[in-house]
């Protein structure tokens, strides 16, 4: 076959995303979307953040669109299943699909006057921060505030053109001892998204590659702080 000419066709399907809503029962509130990392779900990422959610907020727990199989270490239990959200294969149709699913919930939920359009926060653990950066940096008026765990920027983020400089609030978590992603290489991510205008708190957690429940009450100040401050608003770390 090496011989022949070849053709890749791109073959659209209807592919339906997922995401877990849970309403706070008071219209217009906060909304707090969390995505989870790699292999992780919609399921286990509402259980891990829950704890982090203040009072009235509304949540949704999105889950990523490319699943995976996960064998189990006993080799007698069933398989298991993860989900990603982006890998080099095409990356712009990913990062789409994240944008699409975010502008989703955010406008069900306040066309539904479930939640304050002007209020919706972002976390996200590990592989889904960065792809929550391109969003809030892309579409600004959309984010009220991003909570980032344990992950990265862009890696077009110093390019010309290709985000808007916005005064979006960040929260930005480091494990002291995360082979990935450890302090100092977070706080270089913090003086690059200062340089488009974010404010942002670095936090260093006594954990590695890790979203720790000692983090929650951290978190839920944080949201707490900005539910009903405006962009920009110099407040109490």
């Amino acid at each position: 076959m090496k011989d022949r000419e070849t053709e890749e066709w791109r073959i659209s399907q209807e592919a339906a995303g997922y995401a877990d809503f849970h309403p706070s029962g008071n219209p217009r509130s906060p909304l707090l979307v969390a995505l989870h990392g790699y292999g992780g779900n919609k399921k286990s990422m509402a259980r891990l953040v829950g704890p982090a959610l203040p009072q009235g907020f509304a949540f949704a727990s999105l889950q990523g669109p490319h699943p995976h199989l996960i064998r189990p270490e006993d080799r007698s239990r069933p398989l298991g299943f993860g989900f990603g959200w982006i890998t080099n294969w095409k990356p712009e149709e990913s990062i789409a699909l994240h944008h699409a699913a975010i502008d989703a919930i955010r406008a069900r939920a306040a066309a539904e006057g479930r939640v304050d359009p002007a209020s919706v926060f972002l976390l996200g653990y590990s592989q889904s921060v960065a792809l929550n950066f391109r969003y809030a940096f892309t579409f600004p008026e959309n984010v009220r505030g991003i909570v980032a765990v344990a992950g990265g920027i862009p890696g077009d983020w110093d390019e010309e053109g290709k985000y808007r400089d916005a005064p979006v609030d960040v929260l930005y978590l480091a494990g002291r001892t995360d082979e990935f992603y450890p302090p100092d290489r977070i706080e270089g991510n913090a003086r690059a998204l200062g340089r488009r205008g974010a404010n942002v708190t670095v936090e260093v957690l006594e954990t590695g590659h890790d979203f720790p429940t000692e983090a929650m009450p951290l978190v839920r100040r944080w949201l707490e702080e900005r539910a009903g401050a405006a962009p920009g608003t110099q407040l109490r770390e």
